[in-house]
């Protein structure tokens, strides 16, 4: 506290008896006496204390606590199902439910872990969630204590004054009176989603942009932009890093979708992580303490669902991402559900999983075994037997999957690293991460990396970001262009590549063995330096 020291904001508040106040570590506010200050684990616990946000440092809106990614077990995966909103949607009872848990253990877990149960953890969830309603929205209140999750506007308006001590109309006045810029379209909310420091955005942007799929991705204005599927309706997404945050436009059909759409992009670009944690650990490898150095704060490009992210995968075995692209956007073109992008160029929402269960194998154009692994994939995903969302338990779906006929390590490996965001999910197997390692003087053998990498435990999935991106001909380049798109380029792809992007002086996002010749595309651009021009020039179209 005396340090201010922002590397804890998230991992506890600190609550100040004289003042009924509670605040982040860093808060800039005068350091209280020592006496006078108790420490809560979570915002939960310490309004469920009677005490208030602080209205300079804003401790409910600071990033989450890394703790619950790191972890597999159960009150981890509780806190990441509440964030999903899963309490608001299904009640205490269907997140017991989906724990294998009662509702009276759960409880018990949560209160000696957390300092507060499920429902005061979703309502905590639900108080900030109404806060970004009323300061950037017009909607009336009414529609906002609905949308936030409330049950009646009374209970709405009791809550807001019990955590904020000020009424719904004075937290709107207040933030009208902050408030720049013209308002955007309906249905559109504009927010900031702050993220721990150091943050290399260049490698999680670069990878996802890399790997877009038209109709539901695209790379525009220096963007990341998705569609997203979600609980009540469905929506879009731009993503805008910048060094400490993530500038978030959010378009969507019904605000019931607001927690959960904040919640899946923050879990898409490992918002949440603790990157102090992974430097001081991995630096110590002789191997990789350079490297690390070099791009502190590397993030795992996750996804916004799991099930999608698990069917990109297996359609990527063995063959090229040009290949794979094609076979994701048949797939969305043929059973996706058409939506309207008045931003862009996004026609489709990834089809559901109930569609895809319904889809003749024959129709698909798949060799025949991977039809077959496709449908089991698709079905056992439908009947509930792999749980690829955000309360899965690691361990088991690893098992599962690898149940399925056509699901080796290397596909469960990466399932688990970017589908259910285990830190330390390992694919040993990929061919890029492998030469990778050796061009750093490790061994690449499988049996040998897998012996190595037990020094890098729990951080392994770090380790594989490190090393994508440190490939001498697969360099994920995330270039800001003024006035033009944003860039991501991967150079020569190698075990398949994961292809690349590159659209200078358009909106538009082409991608890279399209655009002829990339010497001149890229060098079109004054902002590349000279080593992302020499890196641009070559590749081999």
């Amino acid at each position: 506290m005396q340090s201010r020291d922002a590397r804890f904001d998230g991992w506890f508040v600190t609550a100040v008896l004289t003042t009924g106040i509670y605040c982040r570590p860093s808060c800039p506010a005068r350091t209280p006496l020592p006496r006078n200050v108790r420490f809560h684990p979570t915002a939960a616990a310490a309004q469920a204390a009677g005490f208030r946000p602080c209205k300079r440092c804003r401790p409910d809106a600071s990033p989450g606590s890394p703790e619950w990614n790191v972890r597999g077990d159960v009150v981890a995966r509780a806190m990441r199902l509440i964030a999903d909103g899963t309490v608001d949607r299904d009640g205490v009872t269907g997140l017991a439910a989906r724990l294998g848990y009662t509702t009276r253990q759960l409880e018990r877990i949560l209160q000696a872990e957390v300092g507060a149960g499920p429902l005061a953890l979703a309502r905590s969830q639900r108080t900030q969630t109404a806060r970004i309603l009323i300061e950037t929205t017009d909607l009336p209140f009414g529609e906002v204590a609905f949308a936030a999750g409330f049950s009646s506007i009374r209970q709405f308006n009791d809550t807001v004054r019990a955590v904020f001590d000020m009424t719904p109309t004075g937290l709107r006045a207040r933030a009208r009176s902050r408030r720049h810029g013209a308002p955007g379209l309906p249905g559109t909310l504009s927010l900031r989603l702050p993220t721990r420091t150091p943050f290399a955005h260049d490698g999680v942007f670069g990878h996802l942009g890399a790997g877009t799929v038209p109709g539901i991705e695209e790379v525009r204005h220096g963007a990341y932009r998705r569609t997203l599927r979600l609980p009540w309706g469905w929506g879009i997404v731009a993503l805008t890093p910048q060094p400490d945050h993530v500038r978030c436009q959010l378009t969507l059909t019904d605000f019931r979708d607001l927690a959960s759409a904040i919640a899946r992009c923050r879990r898409l670009l490992d918002l949440d992580a603790d990157p102090e944690a992974v430097i001081q650990h991995l630096g110590t490898d002789p191997h990789l303490s350079a490297l690390v150095a070099k791009a502190p704060g590397q993030r795992i490009p996750r996804t916004v669902d799991g099930a999608e992210l698990a069917i990109r995968v297996l359609l990527g075995q063995q063959v090229s991402v040009k290949a794979a692209r094609t076979h994701v956007r048949r797939l969305v073109t043929a059973y996706g559900e058409p939506i309207e992008d008045p931003g862009g160029d996004l026609t489709h929402l990834f089809p559901s999983v109930t569609g895809l269960a319904d889809v003749v194998p024959e129709h698909l154009a798949l060799p025949t075994a991977r039809r077959h692994s496709f449908s089991r994939l698709v079905q056992a995903i439908a009947a509930g037997d792999v749980e690829l969302g955000p309360g899965g338990d690691w361990e088991r779906t690893r098992h599962r999957l690898l149940a399925l006929p056509g699901v080796g390590p290397w596909t469960a490996e990466m399932i688990a690293m970017r589908g259910l965001g285990d830190p330390d999910a390992f694919p040993v197997d990929d061919l890029g991460l492998r030469r990778a390692a050796q061009q750093l003087g490790m061994r690449g053998s499988v049996r040998a990396l897998t012996d190595h990498s037990i020094r890098w435990r729990p951080w392994r999935s770090y380790v594989t970001q490190h090393l994508w991106t440190a490939l001498r001909n697969c360099q994920y380049l995330w270039i800001g262009v003024f006035q033009a798109t944003s860039v991501p380029v991967c150079c020569s792809p190698s075990d398949g590549g994961l292809g690349g992007v590159i659209s200078v002086g358009r909106s538009s996002s082409l991608p890279l063995w399209k655009t002829a010749p990339a010497r001149t595309r890229a060098t079109r651009c004054g902002a590349l330096t000279a080593r992302q021009r020499a890196c641009a020039a070559s590749i081999s179209l």
